[in-house]
């Protein structure tokens, strides 16, 4: 009789799996960047580049202007950042410490709400920067980007929020705090890895996005990095190496904040689960 294999081993494999499926394709796009287009159609294919070169980085810095991309996307998921974690801190703290009725059914609902596929939302999202004459601008971005990141931040901060005793928010409101004077002073401080998690969240998912981007924001001077990464393809070409190399300048900021946020993403993840 075959032996089954051990809880650890499949363990292991699974973890395997796991940074396989997430490192294998980032590596392959770092490796494409620094091939020529010959290399990359030359049969059979290698993984890593015979002749190394950093042309592909030189064209996607002369051929379009990426800098401006990186400036609006980083402001656009800075802003939305800012606004989204804001009103889901106020959203959060009414519905575990003010008495709004059917507190559960608001929050199912805002979460059901976010699961609306993004497409049936760009009709009447694209009519509505439309009328407020906000197309081409941050704040058409900046809005929606803040609206659709709520509900799973909101999520996110209600788990904090619950551990905190009411005892420490009366005793500043005896102090002389107001109600939003002592969520800003008292509560906010005490659950800082749950309110980075949620930023760092909504930073994500705006730096990211990419059909509203290309829907609501067009013109080449307020276009975001991911839709500005479509301009190296030509009509009937599309050159991968500096595609790549471009995906990998779009990559690098958003991983440096990774990995310098790590410890209190992972700590915020974990806490939040433990205490919800």
């Amino acid at each position: 009789m075959t032996a089954l294999p051990k809880p650890k081993s499949m363990v292991w494999l699974a973890a395997l799996v796991v940074a396989a499926n997430g490192f294998f394709p980032a590596l392959w796009v770092l490796f494409t960047s620094f091939k020529t287009e010959a290399e990359l159609m030359r049969l059979p294919i290698t993984i890593w580049p015979a002749s190394p070169t950093l042309d592909n980085y030189v064209r996607v810095f002369v051929d379009q202007p990426i800098l401006t991309f990186l400036f609006n996307s980083f402001m656009v998921a800075l802003l939305s950042t800012v606004l989204c974690v804001t009103v889901s801190a106020c959203a959060a703290y009414a519905l575990v410490r003010l008495r709004v009725p059917m507190p559960n059914l608001i929050l199912s609902v805002l979460l059901a709400v976010a699961m609306f596929p993004l497409i049936s939302l760009m009709i009447p999202l694209f009519q509505t920067m439309r009328a407020l004459n906000l197309l081409n601008t941050w704040p058409a971005l900046i809005l929606p980007y803040a609206v659709l990141s709520m509900p799973v931040c909101t999520l996110v901060l209600i788990s904090f929020f619950q551990d905190i005793p009411r005892d420490l928010e009366n005793a500043a409101m005896i102090d002389g705090c107001t109600r939003l004077g002592a969520l800003w002073n008292v509560v906010l401080p005490l659950t800082a890895p749950g309110v980075f998690t949620a930023g760092i969240l909504a930073f994500v998912n705006a730096w990211d996005e990419f059909l509203l981007a290309l829907t609501l924001s067009p013109r080449v001077a307020s276009r975001t990095l991911p839709v500005g990464i479509t301009l190296y393809q030509g009509e009937f070409s599309f050159p991968w190496p500096i595609i790549s190399a471009a995906l990998i300048v779009a990559i690098v900021p958003i991983s440096i904040l990774i990995a310098v946020l790590q410890e209190r993403v992972v700590g915020g993840l974990t806490q939040g689960g433990v205490k919800g």
